[in-house]
């Protein structure tokens, strides 16, 4: 798998930017790091945290835990992130799925995405796929999109309920499309995704990992990958923008904030050495194993990403009138 440019970019700094933090912060890290995760264990997010926590281990020879704290959509996690102390000991992997739309879905959150914290690394993306039934006549989103206008309001998308980043991606691909489409909340991925294996609901988009064997198996039928460029893990699959909807993306991104006045010398210390991880062809393709493109770069790429998130997926909040479970 290649590399994005925002990762080759990165590592050519690599020795001048962890050389500027070393001399600046000799010391760090000299005690156990903790990676905040606002998720249950065994998620994406979590999964993605526990590949780079342990290359860091071996780096820093030091302890890199992951502390669970899920809750309230990400809030719980993300506050205590938001709230530890600015030093570098405590980190948050966090998703557009709890950091880029909290504000929008909830009336009051205790924290700024934005203000109270400093961006380090956008990690990975895992991008999501546009699946249908097989017996819905229909074979690309073109299609989708032709017979959601020939059958306004009786054409359903699933997601893994109100508010959740699938909902929010089925709402901009209804906005985008111009189409009428009945959203059918169900109580986590699981039964949101059965429901189109059985026929019950017409379409979703779901993550592509958890989708995978059942599109090569024929009982899914795969319309396009909802990012901007196709899957290394299903290069088959066109994208939802070649597909039909020209301009379309929604990907689950992971990346990596610190409290905001952690010291600039710290933070370009953890992005180099992520970088360098992220470069490891172990952890490439441990990565790439669980669905997720390597992306890399630099706290400023990671900052204008998220700022372009919270924009983008706020409108489609408010013209939707989307809310959180």
């Amino acid at each position: 798998m290649k590399l994005s440019i925002y990762t080759h970019a990165a590592l050519a700094a690599v020795s001048i930017a962890s050389g500027a933090a070393c001399a600046q912060s000799p010391a760090y890290p000299g005690k156990p790091v903790r990676i905040i995760t606002p998720t249950a264990a065994g998620g994406s997010l979590d999964t993605s945290a526990r590949i780079v926590a342990q290359k860091l281990t071996e780096m820093w020879g030091q302890q890199v835990t992951i502390d669970n704290r899920p809750g309230a959509g990400g809030i719980v996690g993300a506050d205590t992130a938001a709230k530890a102390a600015p030093d570098g000991y405590t980190m948050l992997f966090a998703s557009n799925g709890n950091i880029a739309t909290t504000q929008a879905l909830y009336k009051k959150i205790p924290y700024d995405p934005i203000r109270d914290f400093a961006p380090v690394i956008l990690v990975a993306e895992t991008p999501y796929v546009l699946i249908v039934h097989p017996s819905l006549p229909v074979k690309t989103a073109a299609d989708l999109i032709k017979l959601a206008r020939t059958k306004p309001g009786r054409i359903d998308f699933a997601s893994s309920g109100s508010g959740s980043t699938p909902h929010l991606a089925g709402e901009l691909f209804k906005s985008m499309a111009k189409i009428n489409l009945v959203h059918v909340p169900y109580k986590g991925s699981p039964a949101a995704h059965n429901s189109v294996v059985s026929g019950e609901t017409s379409f979703e988009l779901s993550g592509l990992p958890s989708s995978i064997s059942q599109i090569r198996s024929g009982r899914l039928r795969a319309l396009g990958v909802a990012s901007a460029k196709r899957s290394s893990m299903a290069p088959e699959i066109p994208t939802i923008s070649e597909s039909g909807l020209p301009g379309f993306e929604a990907n689950s991104w992971t990346g990596t904030l610190v409290p905001a006045a952690t010291p600039r010398a710290i933070i370009s210390k953890i992005n180099a050495d992520i970088v360098t991880a992220l470069a490891q062809s172990d952890v490439r393709q441990r990565m790439l194993n669980q669905g997720f493109e390597v992306v890399g770069g630099t706290p400023e790429q990671l900052g204008s990403h998220l700022k372009s998130e919270i924009t983008k997926w706020t409108k489609v909040i408010n013209d939707s009138g989307a809310r959180a479970d």
